[in-house]
Order: C-alpha cells, then sequence, then structure tokens
C-alpha cells in the first residue's frame, strides 16, 4: 500500500531510487544537452548521483531534512559547475526547509518544492520562461502548494505531472540563459536538459511513493 509519510529512512531509500533513475537516464540527459549546449549534463547529473549513493547507502539519518542536505552537498561537490550549484542547491535548500520535520507527508513535500524553487531561482537568476530547469521545477513547487492537504500518492502525483508539463512547456521557449542563448532560436523544439532531471527526479519519487 501507497505510504502517507515517509520516515527519514524511506526518505533515503527513496532518493537513492532517484539517484538510480538519473543515473539510468545519462544517455537521455546527454542527448537533451546536446541539442541545446555541450551535451555534459548527463554525465555531470550521473557522477553526482554517484556521489549521492556513496554518502546515502548504508546510513542512517536521524532526520528527513538530513537525508537532504546531504544529498544537496554530495552533489554540490561532486560535479562542479552551473549544474553542480543549482541541483545542489535545490536539494540543500529543500531540505533546509524540513528542519525539525519527523517525517515526510504532502506538507513537508511542499515545504521542500517551494524552498527548492526559490533557492534554485536565486542561486542561478533564471525565472520562469527562461528555458531552464526553472520551467520544470516551479511549476512543480505550485502545484505542492496547492495540493498539500492531499494525501501524499495523489500529492506527489500531481507534482510530477506538473513538473512534466512544464518541462514540455520548454520546448516553445527560446533559451535566455546559460550557452543555450548563443542558438536563439534554434532552441527551439527542444526541451531544457535541467528540466528533463527535474521530472526524471520526481517521477522517481512518484514510483517509489506508490510502491512504498
Amino acid at each position: 500500500m501507497p505510504k502517507e509519510t515517509l520516515s527519514p529512512a524511506e526518505c533515503r531509500d527513496m532518493m537513492l531510487a532517484v539517484a538510480d533513475a538519473i543515473i539510468a537516464a545519462e544517455p537521455v540527459l546527454t542527448d537533451a544537452d546536446r541539442a541545446l549546449g555541450d551535451g555534459d549534463h548527463g554525465i555531470g547529473m550521473s557522477r553526482g548521483m554517484n556521489a549521492v549513493k556513496d554518502k546515502l547507502a548504508g546510513q542512517e539519518f536521524e532526520s528527513v531534512e538530513k537525508v537532504f542536505t546531504t544529498m544537496g552537498m554530495a552533489m554540490m561537490s561532486s560535479m562542479g559547475g552551473a549544474s553542480g550549484a543549482v541541483f545542489g542547491t535545490l536539494f540543500r535548500a529543500g531540505g533546509k526547509a524540513l528542519t525539525g520535520a519527523e517525517s515526510f507527508g504532502s506538507r513537508e513535500l511542499a515545504a521542500f518544492f517551494t524552498a527548492a524553487s526559490e533557492g534554485v531561482q536565486t542561486r542561478g537568476g533564471a525565472k520562469v520562461g527562461d528555458k531552464t530547469m526553472v520551467d520544470s521545477l516551479a511549476p512543480a513547487a505550485e502545484k505542492a502548494v496547492a495540493v498539500a492537504e492531499s494525501g501524499l500518492p495523489e500529492a506527489i502525483a500531481a507534482v510530477a505531472d506538473a513538473a512534466e508539463s512544464g518541462k514540455e512547456a520548454s520546448k516553445d521557449m527560446i533559451a535566455t540563459m546559460g550557452r543555450a542563448k548563443t542558438l536563439g532560436e534554434k532552441t527551439l523544439g527542444h526541451p531544457d536538459a535541467g528540466a528533463v532531471s527535474v521530472t526524471i527526479i520526481l517521477s522517481a519519487m512518484r514510483d517509489y511513493i506508490v510502491a512504498a
């Protein structure tokens, strides 16, 4: 049966599943980034998630906050570059918003993604419409707040759908940030690689929660 709340140990296992999903998707992320940039996003994300596995696997955590902040630090320290900074910030900022939380439910999901979205936008300077990971992350955060009183399985499914819709919407945008902005209208028709990563993260979270 799906669970309504997750313990710190279950959050750890969920994030290990997220890491495995990103590592498996390295070729997809590489192809997505090659269309808009230098094609290194898949390699970077895979490296970051392997570091996450090293830090999380076999460890016991006293809080859900520590699971996410440890994950964020692992990504920042192993990936480097812009992706390391923003994806590390996603998990660190989201985790810090859960200080004092004893479990992870729908309200914690909303607090996590609200802080994650705000943190990433502050760190990277991107906003919705710039064709970045924010185009997937911001709608996910808004949906998480809207469904915060729903059960966790229903909430995470809605949030994952919102992220997917945001990623699809990024196909119709012209990049205004990073290397991709030099390509102008050539970026039309392609989703942002970071937005693809956000959808994979949320899909893996959904799959874990529904099956938990």
